[in-house]
């Protein structure tokens, strides 16, 4: 899927996440990279298989509630 030189990688390789956004839409809280991967806002992602990636926040990363 990626045209890029040198390729980005595959939606299977550890480091997918580093391809290329070819389509972001900020306002629905998701992009499209050029790996088919679909990346969402709150770091879950959406493989082209269909395989689901659940969020993965590091700890200490969120607002507390006052």
């Amino acid at each position: 899927m990626c045209s890029h030189q040198s390729p980005c990688p595959t939606a299977v390789s550890p480091d997918h996440h580093c391809a290329v956004i070819v389509s972001a839409h900020p306002e629905q809280g998701w992009s499209l990279l050029c790996d088919g991967t679909i990346v969402f806002d709150d770091t879950g992602e959406l493989l082209p298989d269909g395989r689901v990636v659940s969020p993965h926040r590091t700890p200490g990363t969120q607002a507390l509630a006052a």
